[in-house]
């Protein structure tokens, strides 16, 4: 009797789970089709990775615009708020649009045709696999010292398979730069990637009361950029694109959210596809460049770039010209989220140097009681360019549409006095913590006196500082100036203690230094004008 094939080895991206999810104490996986189904009752994602959860609520927004109708261009503004209001209304997402949705496309993981968010061309246009400890962030990959991780090259132990997609998404949206799994096509070789849209970036993502607000909230609006009926396409709703002729048009809002990967990704499954055992990582578009020179090109052409509607942007002046170079700010996880909350409720300027999240400019026409109550979830990932992954980071804010300048004016435009002030008084307290680390010891070497006075000043006053931010938001008359050099000054101090009372001349030193710090200066002009 002939021995009966291998049962085909699947996993469902939307009806396996692998999604984590909160409902008051009690925690989940489900896969994405339960997870619109059952969204009004989820509180909030739970994925212990934030830049998978911020990757996967840009997916799942997508999916929200397509199930809901609101992808539709040729809607109006009003209509399009008129129907989210409807959407919101209802309480929960359309069970039988759901269903139509996924059943209409191709969601198997390890599919050897159409697996999800990935190329099975690589089989072939890969000479071997890139190593599943090259796929994993944090192993030990090549010829890298296993410092803080028992994995090696000896010892590939496979993750499972709900870890792996969400290890997946970090990829695909904040993946490195440089060199990769060569990959051939055409007869033409090149390993070498470009970084993930979202690289060194921090998100902000409107946060409701349950999973369902959440997506709805977060969907963006049309801007009226180019658009082609029915172009528009996620990955897992067209066919495979050929990485000789990537689009270049990057349209509302399947593309923007969902098609801008640079990484071309295959996993290998394990055993009953419970488990990923190995993985090709290589890049998605034909003979990319090399990272500074993509990275000279990105800002050549930076004017004309699309931006994400959930990351903050600024202005840089070039210096021969008065040309104004469009950046997204970077993540930085020494930075307290509540020192962006000037760029977050200030209403765009042209002639402003920060531009809030373009989402924010759709949440003043929720329904009242979800606007009040709505707040911010941030996720960022502290990274350098090309390679270097230094940690990432998630906060939720309170409720803070109220604050904006639509809304409250005065109350904006106090947040934007008192952080403009927190970070020039952060910026004295550093030239002066440096001037009297020289002055005490005598010492000419800059770098020296980073490392010591400056910098451990710095760490302890920006936990003052925010509860110096706090207290002055409910006290409008009281002078902002004035409160951060106090505690400024109180930091200064406590750093020192120890140096003034072994050292006289540590004493003097310190002591004038304070007085720079109290020392009355001319207002400067604001962060940001309205």
């Amino acid at each position: 009797m002939p021995a009966l094939p291998p049962p085909a080895i699947t996993f469902s991206a939307a009806d396996h789970p692998w999604i984590n999810v909160r409902t008051g104490p009690q925690y989940d996986q489900v896969g994405l089709r339960n997870l619109f189904l059952d969204a009004h009752t989820i509180d909030d994602l739970a994925l212990p990775h934030p830049p998978a959860a911020s990757a996967l609520l840009r997916i799942a927004v997508a999916i929200t615009a397509r199930i809901t109708g609101l992808d539709d261009p040729e809607l109006t503004a009003s209509q399009w708020n008129a129907l989210r209001r409807t959407c919101l209304k209802q309480g929960r997402f359309d069970p039988d649009a759901v269903h139509a949705y996924f059943d209409r496309h191709a969601w198997d993981v390890f599919d050897q045709v159409r697996p999800w968010l990935q190329e099975p061309a690589l089989r072939t246009q890969c000479d071997h696999s890139s190593g599943i400890n090259a796929f994993v962030p944090g192993r030990p990959a090549g010829n890298n010292l296993a410092w803080f991780s028992p994995h090696g090259h000896h010892t590939a132990e496979p993750v499972p398979t709900a870890e792996a997609l969400q290890i997946l998404l970090i990829h695909h949206y904040y993946g490195r730069s440089g060199q990769c799994t060569p990959r051939t096509v055409d007869g033409i070789t090149t390993g070498a990637k470009n970084s993930g849209p979202l690289r060194s970036s921090v998100s902000f993502h409107p946060l409701g009361r349950t999973l369902h607000e959440t997506l709805l909230a977060g969907v963006p609006a049309f801007t009226g950029d180019e658009q082609m009926p029915g172009a528009d396409a996620c990955p897992w709703e067209e066919a495979a694109r050929s990485p000789q002729t990537p689009s270049t048009l990057v349209t509302w809002p399947g593309r923007l959210l969902t098609g801008q990967s640079q990484h071309a990704i295959l996993l290998v499954p394990g055993p009953g596809g419970s488990s990923v055992t190995d993985a090709y990582l290589t890049w998605a578009t034909k003979e990319p460049k090399e990272p500074k020179e993509a990275e000279e090109t990105a800002e050549a052409k930076e004017p004309e770039i699309i931006t994400d509607p959930y990351l903050s942007y600024r202005f840089i002046t070039e210096r021969k010209s008065v040309t104004r170079r469009r950046t997204k700010n970077r993540a930085d996880a020494s930075r307290a989220w509540w020192r962006e909350l000037d760029t977050l409720v200030l209403a765009p300027d042209e002639h402003g140097t920060y531009i809030r999240p373009a989402v924010f400019d759709t949440l003043n026409d929720l329904p009242e009681d979800l606007r009040r109550s709505l707040r911010i979830r941030v996720h960022g990932f502290d990274q350098d360019g090309q390679a270097v992954d230094r940690q990432w980071y998630t906060a939720i804010t309170p409720p803070l549409l109220n604050w904006t300048q639509e809304h409250d004016p005065v109350k904006a435009q106090r947040i934007a006095e008192c952080c403009r002030e927190a970070e020039q008084t952060a910026q004295r307290l550093a030239t002066v913590a440096r001037k009297a680390w020289k002055t005490a010891t005598r010492s000419g070497n800059s770098k020296t006196s980073k490392i010591t006075w400056a910098n451990k000043a710095l760490a302890w006053y920006w936990p003052k500082a925010e509860t110096v931010f706090w207290r002055l938001l409910d006290e409008p008359e009281a002078d902002a100036s004035a409160a951060f050099a106090a505690a400024a000054a109180k930091a200064l101090r406590d750093v020192t203690e120890a140096a003034r009372i072994r050292h006289n001349s540590a004493a003097h030193a310190v002591a004038h230094a304070i007085k720079g710090l109290h020392r009355r200066r001319r207002p400067s002009a604001p962060r940001k004008t309205a």
